[in-house]
C-alpha cells in the first residue's frame, strides 16, 4: 500500500508520546523493567478498576499467563467463542488444552450466553473438565457479563475475559478487562491505543498476577545468578514500550471520543438503507474500536464484497469480520456448538475505516467513495 492509503486502524501517536519516549531513554531505563513499566501496569489497572496488572509483550502473552494463571492445564477444554481473532484459540493450544467454539450473538457478534449454558452443559455431562469459558469482547463492545458471570460461578469454571479490542469500554458501570477471574488487554498497533506492541493483564487476584510476572521473565528465581526451576516465557514489556502505552493512556478518552464520531457518522450514512446495519449496539458504553456494517443483499441490492472492492479502488482498506475459528485450517476438527451467526457475519459482514488518527480529509475521502458506491448501486441487483 502507498502513504495516500487510508488505514482501516492506525496507530494515533504524536508529540505527547515522543516527550514520553524521550524521558524514558534520557532515564537509562531502556530495555529491562524500569519505573515507566511500573507506573504504566498502575494507570492501567487504576482505569480498568482492578488490583493490579501486568504488562507483557502481546494481547496472546497475557491470554496464555491468565489461562496458566486459572490453571488450565493440558487435556482441559476451554470454551472459545469461534467469531474471534486466533490469538484466543491458539493461547489455549499454547497449553496442550483444547478449544471447543461455541457461536455469537447475530446482533453483536459476542458470544451466545444460551449457547455457552448448553455446551457447558453436555461438557459436564460427558465428565470433561473445562478449564474455563473465555468470552471476547468483539470490536470494543464488552460480551453480557450479567449472563456469563453466574453462568461460570454456577458451573465452578473460571471466567477470562479476553478484553484485547475493548480497553476503555464498559458494561453496566463496569470496566472492560475487570470481569471473571483476570482479563487480557491487547495494545498491538490497530487497537485503541498502542504500545507499538504489548498486552496486559488485569485482576483482583494478587497471586494470579505474581505468578504471571515470574512467569513472564523466564521464571526466574530470586537468586544473585540465573537459576530457573520451570518452564517461563520471554514475555515481559520493555520499560520504552511502557512509556509509549503511558503516553497513550492519556489521552485515551479522546481516543474513543474521535472513534465514536466516526461511528456515528456511520450510522447516520446507513441507518436509510434496507438491510444494512451497523453491528452492536448503540450504545454510549462502547470504545468503537471498529465500525462493522452487516449488509443483507437481497434487502440492499449489493454485498459487504461490493463495497469492499469499491473502496479498495480508492486506496481505502477494509477488512471482512473475522474469520471464524470451526473454519480455520489450523483448527480443522475441532469440536463447536453452531447457530450459523458467525459464518452469516463472515459472509456478509464488513469493517470500515475507524481510526482516531484517521485526518479529516481523509474521514471525507472515505464517506465520498461509500455516496458513490451508494449512488451507483441504487436500484441494482446484488451481483
Amino acid at each position: 500500500m502507498t502513504s495516500q492509503t487510508v488505514h482501516l486502524s492506525p496507530p494515533d501517536v504524536g508529540p505527547l508520546e515522543e516527550s514520553y519516549l524521550i524521558e524514558a531513554l534520557r532515564s537509562g531505563w531502556v530495555a529491562p523493567a524500569g519505573p515507566a513499566l511500573q507506573a504504566f501496569e498502575g494507570e492501567v489497572a487504576a482505569r480498568v478498576g482492578t488490583a493490579g496488572a501486568v504488562a507483557v509483550s502481546s494481547g496472546t502473552a497475557a491470554l496464555h499467563l491468565a489461562l496458566l494463571g486459572v490453571g488450565v492445564g493440558p487435556g482441559d477444554v476451554v470454551v472459545v467463542p469461534t467469531l474471534t481473532f486466533i490469538a484466543t484459540a491458539n493461547a489455549v493450544r499454547y497449553i496442550g488444552a483444547r478449544p471447543v467454539f461455541v457461536d455469537c450473538d447475530a446482533q453483536t457478534g459476542n458470544v451466545d450466553v444460551g449457547l455457552v449454558a448448553d455446551l457447558l452443559r453436555q461438557l459436564r455431562s460427558r465428565g470433561e473438565r473445562v478449564g474455563a469459558v473465555i468470552p471476547v469482547d468483539m470490536f470494543g463492545s464488552c460480551a453480557d457479563y450479567a449472563g456469563l458471570e453466574p453462568l461460570c460461578a454456577e458451573a465452578g469454571v473460571p471466567l477470562v475475559e479476553d478484553a484485547a479490542e475493548a480497553l476503555g469500554a464498559s458494561y453496566r458501570g463496569r470496566s472492560a478487562g475487570s470481569f471473571g477471574q483476570v482479563g487480557a488487554i491487547s495494545f498491538n498497533g490497530n487497537k485503541i491505543m498502542t504500545t507499538s506492541g504489548g498486552g496486559m493483564l488485569v485482576s483482583d487476584d494478587a497471586a494470579l498476577l505474581a505468578r504471571a510476572r515470574h512467569l513472564s521473565t523466564q521464571a526466574r528465581e530470586p537468586t544473585p545468578y540465573y537459576e530457573h526451576r520451570e518452564l517461563g516465557y520471554n514475555y515481559r514489556l520493555s520499560n520504552l514500550l511502557a512509556a509509549l502505552g503511558r503516553a497513550q493512556l492519556v489521552r485515551l478518552d479522546g481516543m474513543i471520543g474521535r472513534r465514536r464520531q466516526l461511528r456515528d457518522r456511520y450510522a447516520k450514512l446507513f441507518a436509510p438503507l434496507p438491510g444494512v446495519r451497523l453491528l452492536g449496539t448503540e450504545d454510549s458504553d462502547s470504545n468503537c474500536w471498529l465500525t462493522v456494517i452487516t449488509v443483507d443483499p437481497e434487502r440492499s441490492g449489493w454485498r459487504a464484497a461490493d463495497l469492499a472492492a469499491h473502496l479498495a479502488r480508492h486506496d481505502i482498506e477494509t477488512r471482512p469480520v473475522w474469520k471464524p475459528m470451526h473454519l480455520q485450517p489450523v483448527h480443522v476438527g475441532a469440536e463447536s456448538l453452531l447457530s450459523g451467526a458467525a459464518e452469516q457475519l463472515f459472509a456478509h459482514g464488513l469493517t470500515l475505516p475507524s481510526g482516531s488518527a484517521l485526518s479529516e480529509p481523509q474521514v471525507a475521502r472515505v464517506f465520498a467513495a461509500i455516496d458513490e458506491f451508494l449512488a451507483m448501486s441504487a436500484g441494482g441487483p446484488a451481483a
